[in-house]
């Protein structure tokens, strides 16, 4: 992964993925692109995504829940995995395996403390917007200096409280673009929004 920033594209077709991909090529900061399998003909997507845009940003797969699922994204060359739940220890191995950066969810410490010792690379904390900006901190104080992920209600007003509340790591659907510059390939409004987020980080 490029940098502490992922955004996560939900539903959208391959042209409007490769608009925003090109939006990001032109970003300092923000340069992991999350595209969620819940989305029309994902795993071509993925795949066509991952192969153009290799070497200018970190293309991983997201809402990956069964070990199937997570075997085909990472057939279509994604380096990074995330799920809104939990993977099993053997998961994890096959993401390493294959050099992929592995990152379910958890939202209670137990979870998280799982997940860890499973080998974990980054917990997304999964619905973040559920608790308070500073729970990375108190969750790290019993159990160690742990990469946590900030996901849900992440966005440019609040994204510097998540990292000062001891979150290494945000992701963010609707928190960086507006929904019509992506449906309308807008490429100066997507921009705009990269600056606008980049500038209260």
């Amino acid at each position: 992964m490029k940098g502490t920033v992922t955004t996560i594209l939900r539903g959208f077709s391959y042209e409007k993925v490769r608009c925003v991909c090109e939006a990001l090529c032109q970003s300092e900061k923000i340069k992991n692109v999350e595209i969620t399998l819940n989305t029309p003909n994902a795993y071509e997507t993925i795949e066509k995504i991952a192969k153009e845009f290799k070497d200018r940003l970190s293309i991983g797969a997201g809402t990956v829940k069964t070990f199937d699922e997570l075997k085909k994204v990472i057939d279509c060359g994604i380096e990074f995995v995330l799920s809104p739940c939990g993977y099993t220890k053997e998961m994890i191995d096959y993401c390493h395996d294959h050099n992929v950066i592995a990152i379910p969810a958890a939202f209670t410490p137990s979870e998280i403390f799982t997940q860890y010792s499973y080998g974990a690379d980054i917990i997304k904390v999964f619905p973040a917007n559920e608790l308070s900006k500073g729970y990375a901190k108190k969750a790290m104080e019993p159990l160690g200096d742990i990469p946590l992920m900030a996901v849900g209600g992440v966005n440019a007003t609040n994204v510097k409280e998540h990292f000062d509340g001891g979150y290494k790591y945000v992701g963010t659907c609707w928190g960086l673009f507006k929904k019509e510059d992506v449906e309308n390939m807008n490429m100066e409004g997507l921009v705009n929004s990269i600056k606008e987020f980049e500038a209260r980080m």
